[in-house]
């Protein structure tokens, strides 16, 4: 990954070809062993990270003219703090790998001519002269030390999570990278929880239905209809191609779960039943308590009444400790209902 983005942006391979410590977080351009003088004019050696946006998987460019710094408040030769560098304190969460420094501050230096730098390049340099100036001056260093830090983290997706670098949430997106997450059912529920859920890191999601794809669940699911590339198939298949371009890590079987589908649950941490059937949702009930999986079982039901529908929409969670007793509280239908209109025309299929 470092290799590609440094041969497809020419301002990147400036930077690494004029000798600057380049590296990479997701969504994140790293540049250390940056020198500057700390109050006592001791020299110190800091790092400038600066946030990017991923074009098309291979042409990154700029956030903002922003940049974040780790390390304390640079110095001037005289002892004062180094003007034109408005920010403060604003720590910045990164990936676990980067375990070399830890993000104190941000800096904001727009220019004042074109209200942004040209590039990446531009950008570093401007603020190195600005920071490190002073160092450079007294202690004849400069950050010029051709070393390039190569490890790129791993992620499930194929492209660069830059919403959350951009969020500033990549420390709270890694506490669902060990989860394996299986959506039973995708219908008009369980394809919207799909589009949702592969834009999460999660180490694995897996999705199972056997029905067909055809024109009416077209208009009760997210994304685009490809006519007679996907009408007439299984929804597994359609599921896949849908959304396998967009991240690892996703397996779609068209296969309906019941008590004997043990094996296929194996490793699943948390799951969403989204079936229409009270029958198959008491199987599917029993399989993931059997397995002490947690889960939410979503359920709509509706009646017509007098030329009006009313209904209910049902969010239930079901913890691996409680599930038992949530179960016993008959929340959810586990028998089917033969006047159920929502089976009818919403949610089945």
């Amino acid at each position: 990954m470092f290799q590609k983005l440094v041969s497809h942006n020419e301002d990147i391979e400036r930077l690494v070809k004029k000798g600057f410590a380049v590296g990479f977080d997701i969504g994140l351009l790293i540049v250390r062993d940056i020198p500057y003088l700390d109050e006592q004019k001791q020299l110190k050696w800091g790092v400038i990270v600066a946030k990017f946006v991923d074009v098309d998987g291979k042409k990154i460019e700029q956030d903002d003219h922003q940049i974040y710094f780790a390390g304390s408040v640079p110095h001037n030769v005289d002892g004062t703090p180094v003007a034109n560098l408005s920010g403060g304190p604003c720590p910045l969460p990164l990936s676990p790998e980067i375990t070399d420094f830890v993000i104190e501050r941000s800096f904001s230096n727009k220019p004042t001519a074109a209200g942004k730098y040209d590039d990446f390049y531009h950008k570093v340099e401007t603020y190195v002269g600005f920071i490190s100036g002073p160092a450079m001056h007294i202690y004849n260093v400069d950050p010029y030390s051709f070393r390039t830090v190569e490890t790129f983290p791993d992620s499930v997706f194929n492209f660069h999570d830059t919403l959350t670098s951009r969020a500033g949430i990549a420390d709270l997106s890694q506490n669902f990278s060990e989860d394996i997450v299986a959506i039973i059912g995708l219908g008009g529920t369980g394809s919207y929880l799909l589009d949702f859920l592969v834009k999460m890191p999660l180490k694995d999601i897996r999705g199972f239905d056997n029905d067909d794809y055809h024109v009416h669940n077209a208009f009760r699911s997210p994304g685009r209809l490809l006519g007679d590339g996907e009408l007439g198939r299984k929804k597994a298949e359609v599921y896949q191609d849908r959304y396998e371009n967009f991240r690892k890590g996703l397996v779609i079987k068209d296969k309906f779960i019941d008590v004997s589908s043990e094996s296929e649950l194996e490793g699943v941490t948390f799951a969403f039943v989204c079936v229409d059937k009270g029958s198959s949702r008491a199987d599917i009930f029993d399989l993931l308590i059997a397995k002490k999986i947690p889960f939410i079982d979503v359920g709509l039901g509706l009646d017509r009444n007098h030329g009006s529908i009313n209904g209910m929409a049902r969010v239930t969670y079901y913890s691996s400790e409680d599930a038992e007793k949530v179960k016993a509280e008959n929340l959810a239908e586990l028998n089917d209902r033969p006047d159920d209109i929502y089976e009818d025309n919403i949610e089945r299929q």
